[in-house]
């Protein structure tokens, strides 16, 4: 796992919008770690080419990217789940919005999520996939929300570990802005 925390020095966002802080994580480091997870993933699944399931909205642009980056013949589902709304805060409940149009019976199923804060979200996922008895499953997060330690420890894959500041960007929004940046940045905006 990277660990990333926003160096206090850092330039605030490039967009000048007053809402949006400092990067926490650029555009080429993001890349760069999303190629290596992609190596990664390739090794371990040679010969058993990989479900990815990706979670939406915030995963989708991690999951194209990531795909680009796996050499095996991966195939593609989504869900939707909720638990924010349009909130900065979770709700505290799992609500599923769009389901899974393939069977996962026998497959080797790759969750990929943006992040994982409180872990709620990703108990919830796993304990509902795993009822569907793909053959294995595992989870490739963008980023970790430092303190989910317990949650962290069962990743198979991650990407960046961040601290506290809820951050927007590379799929990651507010009340559906933001989601288009190609980097990570802290939201300085209201809550």
């Amino acid at each position: 796992m990277s660990g990333v925390v926003p160096d206090p020095s850092s330039p605030p966002s490039p967009s000048g919008d007053p809402n949006l802080g400092a990067v926490v994580v650029g555009e080429e480091a993001l890349q760069a770690r999303i190629a290596e997870l992609g190596r990664e993933i390739t090794a371990d699944f040679a010969g058993r080419p990989p479900l990815l399931v990706g979670v939406l909205k915030g995963a989708f642009m991690f999951m194209a990217d990531l795909a680009r980056h796996i050499d095996l013949p991966v195939e593609f589902d989504f869900m939707a789940v909720s638990s924010y709304g349009s909130s900065t805060r979770t709700s505290g409940v799992v609500r599923i919005v769009k389901d899974l149009d393939a069977d996962l019976t026998g497959r080797h199923v790759l969750l990929v999520e943006d992040i994982v804060d409180s872990g709620l979200t990703l108990r919830y996922l796993r304990q509902n996939l795993s009822a569907r008895n793909p053959a294995s499953l595992d989870v490739c997060a963008l980023l970790v929300r430092e303190g989910a330690h317990e949650v962290a420890q069962d990743l198979r894959y991650v990407g960046f570990s961040i601290g506290s500041d809820f951050v927007v960007g590379y799929g990651l929004d507010v009340a559906e802005r933001y989601r288009s940046l190609p980097y990570l940045c802290a939201w300085a905006g209201p809550t």
